[in-house]
């Protein structure tokens, strides 16, 4: 799993926790004040955030549902104290839809806070709809959102922009092929070697139908680690298909290249994972033949990559 989305979901495991104690904090405060009718709902409420911040920590796949579970404590509690509330009720009324938008996407975040705009409203009003109020919950929900409209916006923008792959330090396809590009005009320039390893990984569509994303990430985080330890600095690994890679080898006669197909397979071969077991390779070494062009280079390459996949 990328150390960012670690860090994310640690995050919202301590928010989720903070959640739980305040809702404990207020059961008690209820206690001491004597009023035990309004303790049973903070304390259901304990219990559910207690179990959100559990599922939040266990598994990645269940953090949505950790998320769910955080909103529908939100919306019961703030359901039940927004009638009580004679002092700042646009305060009140305006934590639902903020709590939306830091728990769900922006798109069904949005659909929902215009779907429960009437129910907050009555809640508030004792029934009624006041105009200025509906003005400014729809004020909120709109300014409210175009701060994760732009973090929506600024992603795209990086994906878009960056040379890496998505899942693992390799560069992506569109990327790979414009580096190789420039290595294959080069070598043909200044009259120097060229070599291309093939590297399919047969376990790892496997891994993620059968163990998850985390067995799927563990092989890339193996391969790419193997690379980085043992390939030189100008060596670009790239990702051409979802588990075929091409290592761009500049300046590599073929016996440097065959010595470094050895070393990456028994270093892939040593490999081994707790869900997967020992982890498979695929390596096939190619070079430029003598008077072949690059557009007929590559095609070549992307032959023999569907003949590792074919095994």
């Amino acid at each position: 799993m990328p150390e960012r989305r670690v860090r994310f979901l640690r995050l919202y495991a301590a928010w989720y926790a903070s959640g739980a104690l305040l809702l404990l904090g207020m059961a008690l405060w209820l206690y001491l004040m004597g009023e035990y009718e309004r303790i049973p709902l903070p304390a259901a409420l304990f219990l559910l955030m207690l179990v959100a911040t559990l599922l939040s920590v266990t598994r990645e796949d269940h953090s949505r549902l950790a998320a769910y579970l955080v909103l529908i404590c939100g919306y019961l509690l703030i359901a039940v104290e927004l009638p009580r509330q004679s002092g700042l009720p646009s305060l009140w009324v305006g934590v639902p839809p903020v709590l939306t938008l830091l728990l769900l996407p922006l798109g069904p975040a949005m659909l929902l806070n215009v779907a429960l705009t009437p129910v907050w409203l009555a809640l508030l009003g004792n029934g009624e709809l006041d105009r200025d109020m509906l003005l400014g919950y729809l004020t909120l929900v709109v300014v409210a959102a175009l701060v994760p409209w732009e973090q929506v916006r600024q992603h795209a923008l990086l994906r878009a922009t960056d040379p890496r792959d998505p899942e693992c330090p390799a560069v992506g396809r569109e990327t790979l092929h414009e580096q190789l590009a420039s290595e294959a005009e080069r070598a043909a320039l200044l009259g120097q070697p060229l070599a291309v390893l093939l590297v399919h990984l047969p376990q790892l569509e496997m891994a993620e139908e059968q163990f998850g994303q985390r067995a799927r990430q563990a092989l890339l985080d193996v391969l790419c680690q193997a690379v980085a330890s043992r390939c030189r600095d100008q060596d670009i690994l790239g990702r051409e298909g979802p588990a075929d890679f091409w290592l761009v080898l500049p300046d590599t006669t073929e016996s440097g290249g065959l010595l470094v197909q050895q070393r990456l397979g028994q270093a892939l071969e040593q490999a081994t994972l707790t869900e997967t077991g020992p982890m498979e390779a695929r390596l096939r070494l190619c070079r430029p033949r003598p008077g072949e062009s690059r557009q007929r280079f590559e095609q070549r390459l992307q032959a023999v990559s569907q003949s590792l996949v074919d095994g």
